[in-house]
């Protein structure tokens, strides 16, 4: 069982900037892929940013390209989202969650449902 929490959230003015952080329970975290989601009243949780589990394939969503970076240090079991040029249609519980298995070999599945373990969500508003 891993345990995930995120940390980092918060309100910041529109062109701001927030590092969120995912911190795992267990040094197994190391052999998972790790992807950030975000849910904004009233729709669906949807994935932002992922990164397998060496660092080096990141995927992002078309919304974040050139915005937001995905990365991790496995040495701390954390993963993090550096957001920055924030925008307010950004605002949104942010979640970060791990998985591994075939469906993570190649182009990382951006499913929820293929994501084992999940955080607790961390508050992100970006206001006008």
């Amino acid at each position: 069982q891993v345990q995930l929490v995120e940390s980092g959230g918060g309100l910041v003015q529109a062109g701001g900037s927030l590092r969120l952080s995912c911190t795992a329970s267990e040094r197994t975290f190391s052999s998972y892929a790790v992807g950030w989601f975000r849910q904004a009243p009233g729709k669906e949780r949807d994935v932002v940013a992922a990164i397998n589990w060496s660092g080096d394939r990141p995927y992002y969503v078309d919304s974040v390209k050139g915005r937001f970076t995905i990365s991790r240090d496995n040495a701390k079991n954390t993963a993090y989202l550096q957001m920055n040029s924030l925008k307010p249609e950004d605002t949104a519980v942010y979640y970060c969650a791990a998985g591994r298995g075939p469906r993570f070999y190649g182009v990382l599945t951006t499913k929820p449902d293929d994501y084992v373990y999940w955080g607790q969500g961390t508050q992100v508003t970006v206001s006008s």
